[in-house]
């Protein structure tokens, strides 16, 4: 036994100040032992260390505030009464350093009123002098539970933004960057939203995209495609239903408007939603009520809306299969997402972006893209737009072997020999037929400017491609003033 502790664990001679611990794991807990009895502290640190922390020992109040300046710890624990900085003072320090940092407070039996003003002060717990090691262990991991748990929760929240925040809407042409920042505005607002846009150009992430930066994130965001569903399912789905209101209804169910109280329901194809329908969603939309199929009695639901077609409702309107108060309803904003041919210049940063994540998910180890395969997948016309792109890229890292995409990992629908998958050259250039009588200099400016889109800006490789030297090539991007 050593003074103060009461222990089975033998005390082992340490230095006055040092780390006690070892390898540091992303579950590691950083532990700060502050006492003027440096066995005293050393034994506690070695209990510590003993449940796998990282434990750093130190043998006065005034070391121990050095060290909260100068490296973060995740639980702190302090003796209250010390001869130069004491264990308030240590408390104020580390909250001071970190709001998530907690502080176990140790305290002899005439300083309780201390201790207990220590608690009002954020600490997490205190213990009486003389301390039981497995009690101290109790009391480190419960705190240290806590600080792993928020942890968790920023790492998910940080998952999530680089999934569905503005980070996962990859692109950095003009028409992107655009998208982006309208996004940007609309987001924080409750404004309902119309996403329109070609199969497969990501409607539901941009949608994604403006619930998790609304203020409605912490909410469910919940989804439903209006296509995929006949008349009477897509009513149940949507407003619920009472036992019995229809065969097979053998319970009560809350339908998607219920489930999404206080977040956000998205609306995949609205454009196919049957008319009778469409009357039921305008209410909804005007009163703030659904009722569900089978009962009389309205139930409050605060949702926001955002829905997508790939559909021009406007032509729907026309042919008379779709109310045009619904449409103006739903389109109080509008933003329609590019095709993937009229941004060509982001499937570099999409091929990068998509290599990364399949190399992940399906434990691939993906050194690079060549060449021909970037070029190939760079003509490619995607008449499936991201989705299309992206379920290639997933396809060629799961056949790879050697660990370099190359054409030999393309589908069958980008064969090399399929000329007709080339894409047109850009208006400026026109056909080879336009090309003739232009100045020489114009034409190669576009030549370069085209090469350097379909590299992505790599000037080594377009200068490769291009069959010059990439010093030439540097002095015509200066001299034909290209970005």
């Amino acid at each position: 036994m050593v003074a103060g502790i009461v222990s089975r664990d033998a005390a082992e001679s340490h230095e006055a100040t040092g780390n006690i611990g070892g390898v540091v794991s992303a579950t590691t807990i950083r532990v700060l032992v502050i006492d003027n009895d440096i066995v005293h502290a050393r034994t506690m640190g070695e209990g510590l260390a003993r449940l796998g922390h990282e434990v750093v020992v130190v043998g006065s109040g005034g070391e121990g505030a050095r060290r909260l300046e100068a490296e973060t710890f995740d639980v702190v624990v302090t003796d209250l009464m010390m001869t130069d900085i004491g264990g308030l003072e240590i408390l104020a320090r580390a909250k001071r350093a970190s709001a998530e940092t907690e502080v176990i407070v140790v305290t002899g039996h005439g300083t309780i009123p201390s201790a207990v003003s220590a608690m009002q002060q954020g600490a997490f717990t205190y213990l009486q002098k003389p301390l039981d090691l497995a009690h101290l262990r109790t009391a480190v991991e419960r705190a240290a539970a806590g600080v792993l748990l928020r942890r968790q929760n920023l790492d998910l929240n940080r998952r999530l933004d680089e999934k569905f925040g503005f980070e996962g809407v990859v692109g950095s042409s003009p028409q992107m960057l655009v998208l982006i920042e309208r996004l940007k505005r609309i987001a924080p607002t409750d404004a309902t939203v119309l996403i329109q846009g070609e199969t497969g150009t990501g409607k539901e992430l941009v949608a994604q995209a403006i619930h998790q930066n609304s203020p409605r994130k912490s909410k469910p965001f919940v989804a439903l495609n209006c296509a995929a569903l006949s008349e009477n399912i897509l009513e149940s789905e949507l407003f619920g239903h009472v036992k019995g209101a229809f065969t097979d209804a053998s319970s009560d169910r809350v339908g998607k408007f219920e489930y999404a109280n206080g977040g956000t329901l998205f609306l995949d194809e609205v454009g196919d939603m049957p008319l009778a329908t469409q009357i039921k969603l305008l209410r909804v939309l005007e009163s703030g009520e659904i009722t569900r199929v089978g009962s009389n009695a309205p139930v409050r639901v605060n949702v926001r809306i955002l829905s997508a077609t790939n559909r021009n409702l406007e032509e729907a309107i026309g042919a008379g299969v779709f109310r045009s108060d619904l449409y103006h309803r739903l389109k109080v904003i509008t933003i329609a997402i590019p095709t993937l041919r009229d941004r060509s210049a982001d499937i570099p940063l999409l091929i990068e972006h998509f290599v990364r994540q399949f190399a992940k998910r399906h434990g691939k180890t993906i050194r690079g893209v060549s060449l021909g395969a970037r070029m190939k997948l760079g003509s490619y016309p995607w008449p499936g737009n991201v989705r299309q792109l992206r379920n290639v890229i997933e396809s060629m890292v799961v056949v790879d072997c050697d660990e370099t995409l190359d054409v030999d990992d393309l589908p069958l629908e980008l064969d090399p020999d399929v000329s007709s998958a080339a894409a047109p050259l850009p208006a400026e250039a026109g056909s080879l037929a336009g090309l003739v009588g232009r100045p020489l200099e114009e034409i190669e400016r576009i030549f370069i400017t085209e090469t350097l889109k379909l590299t992505g800006g790599n000037r080594e490789q377009a200068a490769e491609l291009l069959g010059i030297g990439e010093r030439t090539l540097y002095r015509k991007i200066k001299e034909y003033r290209l970005s």
